[in-house]
């Protein structure tokens, strides 16, 4: 009896298109009427509740329950870190073309479902390694240093010792799908985020859901923290 991973079934699930565009739409964290889902894919209620029920049976999304109505929200941050890999791994055209808005600002700054990613991600990622604050662990982990425990305890206010592990530990790399390089994923950066909301570091960009950027504090603690600039 076989018993690897059925990939051909999710593939197969990720594959369509208009139940790809649906899973992108979920990939900030949010959870989502179908109604919406469907006006995002360009579907009928009708066909946009079929796809959704395919979804949830692959175990790809779940449903939430409010009163009468449904939500659907990305099954856990597993199927988040799939989608960016898979953007990653998706062809580039061949001819640059020039970004629209949107694009750029995505690229700039996201949420990768709970985490940051983009340009801004992958900077903060590249130079917490670099100073010694995370270190690789075992295959996408991170593990955090003794100089990162009390630095981010300073610096953020996350007692990482406090952090509940996932399946990747409390820290672990996330492939970017537009820097093509790492972010931080997990527990640890799940908390950066929040910290980074609270404190007023990032806000949204006005880009859709998903974009972010660095607020005038936020690139001066970059900038006087970690001797990065990055434009507000």
């Amino acid at each position: 009896m076989r018993d690897e991973p059925n990939l051909a079934a999710a593939a197969a699930l990720i594959g369509d298109p208009s139940r790809a565009t649906m899973l992108a739409a979920l990939v900030d964290g949010r959870a989502l009427p179908a109604g919406e889902l469907a006006a995002i894919a360009g579907l009928s209620l009708s066909g946009a509740s079929a796809h959704l029920a395919r979804l949830l049976q692959g175990g790809l999304i779940a449903l939430e329950r409010e009163g009468r109505h449904r939500y659907y929200r990305l099954a856990g941050p597993q199927v988040a870190a799939a989608l960016e890999t898979l953007a990653a791994l998706a062809v580039a055209p061949l001819r640059p073309r020039s970004l629209s808005p949107a694009a750029a600002a995505l690229r700039r700054g996201r949420t990768c479902y709970d985490h940051l990613a983009g340009e801004l991600g992958v900077t903060l990622a590249e130079r917490l390694e670099e100073r010694g604050f995370l270190a690789p662990g075992e295959g996408k982990r991170l593990r955090v240093t003794a100089a990162g425990e009390p630095w981010f305890a300073e610096a953020f206010g996350i007692e990482t010792s406090s952090l509940r592990a996932g399946r990747h530990g409390v820290a672990c790399r996330c492939l970017d799908w537009t820097e093509r390089r790492h972010h931080v994923a997990g527990p640890l950066g799940a908390a950066m985020l929040h910290r980074c909301r609270e404190l007023k570091w990032v806000a949204k960009a006005g880009h859709g859901a998903r974009a972010i950027k660095l607020t005038s504090a936020g690139a001066e603690w970059m900038r006087q923290v970690l001797n990065v600039t990055l434009a507000a």
